[in-house]
């Protein structure tokens, strides 16, 4: 809101400082100082009220060290991360931006989702919570969403060279291409290698046109592939989110990961809304992806002030509230950006978080058929657990933890170098 006000002021009555707001450098940074501190002022009230609510953690006794201590401490912190998100996006990001609409959306989906959940553990005394498959019909509701608009919507473009628009087969009349969405426009940008890649299937110009793996359809890949992107939106969203829920174990685990990811997708969104910046790394050039800086500011200092109460020893945990909400936001980000491919790498904690309880699983019921007694390949699955069990603090735990994901977040940003 603040941005268009001041835009009219500096039009209208030429404002001294009013510019300012024209540059997202400034816009993000005062954005991410307002989340931080509103997190940090008004996380404590909140922290008060949920425990006069008397929303507190029931802790589940798995053996592990210090786990008995943390039963009472207040719940459904997220609640502090998505308010702390969304009221400086509300005044420092242009709200007629279809991305910046497409993640409020999102943000506020995945939040109900995880509310619920919270909801019915904390006040129905259900451990359970929500029902998988509600869970689960909630993520791909919001793949959908995600998946459609970015096909759909009129305002989702994508700016190609003429070189490259010839190749996908489009008629190119000007110098540069405005690629207009629709069934078309199933292609991410593979950042993995040095261009221009030519000996891998499918894949042309360090492009991934999600038709080419449809090539066995003929004249109907192209429209199908738009079905296929949708599914990997969806994929995407549900594998984050869960991943998400997973890190969520230990006091400041999540928030610390959370933040590192989401300074690397502002530095993704700023190159690739920069039509410089993307045309000197060889990226798609997203116009108006640029305001996505502004959100990944706002959830990292929303991470960040979040840190402050729930550090080792917590005084909030964010519950399904915040850690579904804050996968959510992750995934659908880097579908925006069309940065999907990423994700492995980004996200590569959660990733790991996951693998850990469906390797943990699926051994264990596969020894159980073979030998007639179940077998763990971890001392305690998610990960994170398996390291408490071998009698690692959990202070120590996240700090590894974060400092992994500096080098994946690290390793990310570099690979549009090496292309």
């Amino acid at each position: 809101m603040l941005v268009h006000l001041f835009e009219y002021l500096q039009q209208h009555y030429d404002l001294p400082g009013a510019g300012l707001f024209r540059y997202i450098s400034f816009r993000a940074g005062a954005a991410m100082l307002l989340a931080l501190l509103f997190s940090m002022i008004i996380g404590k009230r909140i922290i008060d009220k949920l425990r006069k609510l008397q929303i507190g953690e029931t802790v589940r006794d798995l053996g592990l060290s210090g786990q008995n201590i943390k039963a009472g401490t207040p719940t459904m912190g997220g609640i502090i991360l998505v308010a702390a998100t969304l009221l400086p996006v509300l005044l420092f990001a242009r709200l007629n931006n279809v991305y910046i609409i497409l993640m409020i959306v999102s943000t506020v989906w995945m939040f109900i989702i995880g509310f619920i959940d919270d909801y019915i553990k904390v006040f129905k005394k259900d451990k359970e919570g929500l029902k998988g498959r509600f869970k689960i019909m909630g993520q791909v509701g919001l793949g959908l969403i995600v998946g459609i608009t970015m096909l759909a919507n009129d305002n989702v473009v994508v700016r190609m060279t003429p070189r490259v628009a010839a190749e996908h087969g489009y008629t190119v009349t000007d110098t540069i291409l405005v690629k207009n969405p629709g069934s078309e426009q199933t292609f991410t940008t593979m950042v993995y290698a040095k261009a221009p890649i030519t000996n891998v299937p499918f894949v042309k110009n360090n492009e991934l046109d999600y038709s080419r793996l449809l090539w066995f359809l003929g004249d109907n890949a192209r429209d199908l592939s738009s079905v296929l992107f949708v599914i990997m939106s969806i994929f995407v969203i549900t594998a984050v989110s869960n991943g998400a829920n997973l890190t969520d174990g230990l006091d400041g685990q999540l928030a610390g990961v959370s933040a590192i990811v989401c300074m690397a997708l502002g530095i993704l969104a700023y190159v690739s809304g920069n039509s410089v910046a993307a045309d000197f790394l060889n990226i798609y050039y997203l116009p108006n992806t640029g305001e996505m800086v502004i959100y990944a500011a706002c959830l990292l200092g929303a991470c960040i002030g979040f840190l402050w109460y729930n550090v080792f020893p917590a005084r909030v945990f964010m519950g399904d509230t915040g850690s579904l909400t804050l996968g959510g936001i992750i995934a659908a980000m880097a579908i925006v950006l069309r940065k999907e491919l990423l994700i492995p790498v980004l996200c590569g904690v959660f990733l790991v978080e996951n693998l850990s309880v469906i390797i943990q699983v699926w051994w264990f019921k596969r020894t159980k058929k073979k030998y007639g007694e179940g077998r763990r390949v971890f001392l305690m699955a998610p990960l994170h657990h398996h390291y408490q069990k071998k009698g690692y603090h959990e202070v120590t735990i996240s700090v590894r933890f974060w400092i992994v994901q500096i080098l994946l977040a690290a390793a990310t940003i570099i690979t549009l170098k090496i292309r």
